[in-house]
């Protein structure tokens, strides 16, 4: 085991030389981008559109293990819902799943307004796109009484303009992401994409903190999920209107995959 160790190490320090050269040539600083988090905990942005099965997918099954062994406690999770939505003259939009994700979009962006604490809006967005994960979208506002929820503010939002001005706010900051968004979900932890590796953003939170607080729970990402990562495909990632990701952003995906990997590998 101990020989196995030191190989790993080995092995990463002889290509420290080319992954830094490769992160020099590759864009990620800007003043558009989401900054680490000043309040000493991980920042995670998940940049989404509400009627795309990869968001749904990745909410429902994967961004809800936040709340499980308290790893939340350790984030600032920031949701914007704009995705692959278009702008159009007037400053109307159009979305790339049709109005009902314009409609869903507009919805879940009040619902992250009006009700602004993460464990108030969180529970409202995983009930939506669990009925689109099920393909029973339509039926999205049975959530009110699933979670005893008043749908007066979110209709008035909606129906005053408020709820547009909103997803005009999220297509900004959306369209200011540098390096620019490639599909969705697009997961940023502290500041930087981690492109395809998106399922295993547990990992990258757990690597990206500083603190106590998570290390049991950050301690269960064990040989499991490291086997999942090595089978997982990267034909189809994401709604991206049937564009391939860049080669370059890819290639990162990979090398940072397979870095996370080997510190895991040496942790267990």
């Amino acid at each position: 085991m101990a020989s196995s160790r030191t190989e790993s190490r080995t092995l990463c320090f002889s290509l420290l030389p080319c992954l830094l050269l490769f992160a020099l040539f590759t864009p990620t600083s800007s003043s558009a981008r989401t900054l680490p988090s000043d309040s000493g905990k991980v920042s995670l942005a998940l940049y989404y559109e509400s009627l795309c099965p990869y968001s749904a997918n990745f909410i429902v099954n994967y961004l809800v293990k936040l709340f499980e062994d308290d790893l939340i406690s350790i984030v600032d999770l920031k949701l914007s819902p704009w995705g692959n939505a278009k702008l159009r003259s007037n400053d109307t939009f159009s979305c790339q799943h049709g109005p009902s994700e314009c409609l869903l979009n507009t919805v879940e962006a009040c619902a992250i307004k009006i009700w602004p604490a993460l464990n108030d809006h969180f529970p409202f967005i995983y009930c939506i796109e669990s009925l689109v994960y099920e393909h029973k979208y339509p039926q999205w506002e049975s959530c009110y009484e699933k979670l005893g929820l008043d749908s007066k503010p979110i209709a008035e939002c909606y129906s005053s303009g408020l709820g547009k001005e909103l997803e005009l706010q999220y297509a900004a900051e959306t369209s200011a992401l540098q390096p620019p968004h490639q599909y969705v979900p697009w997961v940023v932890v502290d500041g930087l994409p981690i492109y395809e590796d998106y399922e295993n953003f547990l990992t990258y939170v757990c690597n990206a903190y500083n603190g106590t607080a998570a290390l049991k729970a950050c301690s269960k990402l064990s040989l499991n999920t490291i086997q999942k990562a090595s089978t997982k495909s990267t034909l189809s990632v994401g709604c991206n209107e049937g564009k391939m990701p860049a080669l370059f952003g890819r290639i990162r995906s990979t090398l940072i995959s397979w870095m996370r990997q080997m510190n895991m590998a040496i942790w267990i």
